[in-house]
């Protein structure tokens, strides 16, 4: 197996485990209620406490990766997460566990900032589509997680066997990525020299994209760090509410509104492979984040005023292919237009995501509360609508910045 190869299979094994993570502490709510002698409540504020992990290490995650580059980064990642899995079955008191749960935040950060840039860097002429399987791998995480837990509960076995074998596969890739050799952290390609420039002794320029013009943060930056928090809140809410919306509006028994959310997952794992196969071949991740919304849009309309399950299934289903993956599309964005700094511009775009995770649920629970869930959906129209916007206005500075006609891969240079 290549080098590239080895160095994509640690990354995404790294995502199958994230995928797992994410739902860990959800799905052991009851044998950790009763270890560390508390209530759900207290242990939903563990997932809490790892978004707050990951807000902490999002300060300095993203310098650190572009600075000691890539490699080292990932293996701090795999050790925190090590620390996690094995620190939470035996953790004593509920304080230490909060504890361990913050280091779980800071590994996200961490595996973040420098996967994302690594992908990139490995995978220059397919970065879109390396960067867009992460969704696709941490989907089969999250389908992996339950199987075994119910595989150990059904021999009534130590539920912490499932902490240990992810911590094992964690501490295993960590020491394979110590074998492997990564890119240079943003080196940029060499531009060719026009006969002029020889002429006149003019230095060579390092660059990845010709620009026309050099784009700025507080514009390109911005706006793209603002489609972060939109895909994020795309699915997120979605995700949260449709179940719910399935049986207190529409009627549906509780058996058939979660189904909604297992068609919602398979539509996001399909458009996934698909955008992997056909990124970079047919279109750019700026027309996906310009059309999936639009289709979004449409399919939560429709869902306002629909009440066939049979047409509930078919629209949970697009919904899951209009928003899943356009995270992952943002990034790479952000990477295409400040290529000097990937890692720190992923911080940025993974820094409106937590903040998505940690504002919408509270905000749509209010308007659940106080309106009901159907203007939860009108709100997710909004957000939808917001992600059109955004992406017209990125995909214009696109042609503004770029020169897309050019067949070289050269950066703006300084006049």
């Amino acid at each position: 197996m290549s080098n590239q190869l080895r160095i994509g299979s640690s990354i995404y094994i790294n995502y199958i485990l994230l995928g797992m993570i994410n739902l860990i502490i959800a799905l052991h709510m009851g044998f950790l209620t009763e270890q560390l002698n508390t209530d759900a409540a207290a242990i939903s504020a563990l997932i809490s406490a790892i978004g707050i992990g990951k807000l902490i290490a999002l300060s300095f995650a993203g310098k650190l990766s572009d600075n000691l580059g890539r490699r080292p980064m990932l293996i701090t990642a795999c050790f925190l997460y090590v620390v996690f899995l094995v620190a939470i079955p035996f953790a004593p008191t509920y304080t230490v566990a909060f504890m361990f749960a913050l280091l779980a935040g800071m590994g996200n950060s961490i595996l973040d900032t420098s996967s994302y840039p690594a992908l990139i860097e490995v995978f220059r002429k397919r970065s879109s589509s390396a960067t867009v399987l992460v969704k696709a791998f941490m989907s089969v995480g999250s389908t992996i997680l339950p199987l075994m837990i119910t595989f150990f509960m059904a021999r009534d076995m130590f539920y912490g066997y499932t902490f240990f074998i992810m911590a094992a596969i964690f501490l295993f890739n960590a020491i394979h990525l110590f074998t492997l050799k990564f890119p240079e952290a943003n080196v940029l390609e060499e531009v060719p020299q026009t006969e002029e420039e020889k002429e006149k002794n003019i230095k060579p320029v390092k660059a990845a994209l010709i620009f026309k013009e050099k784009p700025k943060f507080m514009r390109e930056g911005i706006t793209v760090i603002a489609i972060g928090f939109t895909s994020v809140g795309l699915f997120l809410i979605i995700q949260t509410w449709l179940a719910t919306y399935a049986q207190e509006v529409i009627g549906l028994p509780e058996a058939q509104a979660i189904n909604l959310l297992s068609i919602y997952s398979f539509g996001g794992f399909v458009t996934v492979i698909i955008l992997a196969t056909l990124l970079d071949k047919l279109f750019k991740p700026i027309t996906a984040l310009i059309i999936y919304p639009m289709v979004a849009i449409i399919a939560l309309v429709s869902l306002l005023f629909v009440e066939s399950y049979a047409i509930l299934v078919v629209l949970a289903f697009i919904l899951g292919m209009a928003t899943s993956g356009l995270f992952q599309l943002a990034v790479t964005l952000m990477a295409q237009f400040f290529p000097e700094k990937k890692g720190t511009s992923t911080a940025f775009v993974t820094l409106s995501s937590s903040i998505a995770f940690i504002t919408l649920p509270y905000l749509t629970g209010l308007i659940n509360r106080h309106i009901g869930v159907s203007y939860v959906f009108m709100f997710e129209i909004v957000i939808a609508v917001i992600a059109v916007v955004l992406a017209a206005f990125i995909s214009y500075r696109y042609r503004k910045v770029f020169d897309l006609k050019s067949k070289n891969k050269i950066l703006w240079r300084n006049p």
